[in-house]
């Protein structure tokens, strides 16, 4: 007897709950083409280095987007990320003149810098 109304007691306590609620039905994901996404135009016309600059990345013109990469290269190729903090990068003879003089520069400081030796 004992048992039939604990069940009852159960059940009542189930229907007196809130409802459950209904789960949003999930988006569809939108198929991606195949097609590769295209550079801006702006970053992919080539672009003359000033002289401080040639010195590091070469004195043909390229787009901003090699010279980053050339820049990059060559700051790991000499070791020149500061080794504490790894987004700082130390210049050498080469570089210092493209950081306007400073010794060390934030990697966000230095496009800024690099884009001003661009023309």
């Amino acid at each position: 007897m004992a048992t039939k109304k604990k069940a009852a007691k159960k059940s009542a306590k189930k229907s007196a709950r809130k409802p459950a609620r209904k789960t949003a039905a999930k988006k569809k994901a939108t198929k991606k083409s195949g097609k590769k996404r295209t550079p801006s135009a702006a970053f992919m016309k080539p672009m003359q280095p000033s002289t401080q600059l040639a010195a590091v990345v070469g004195s043909s013109p390229i787009p901003r987007t090699e010279v980053t990469k050339k820049l990059w290269a060559y700051i790991k190729r000499n070791g020149l990320q500061d080794s504490k903090n790894r987004r700082n990068i130390n210049a050498d003879e080469k570089l210092r003149p493209v950081f306007g003089g400073k010794s060390q520069v934030s990697m966000f400081d230095m496009t800024k810098m690099v884009n001003k030796h661009l023309s």
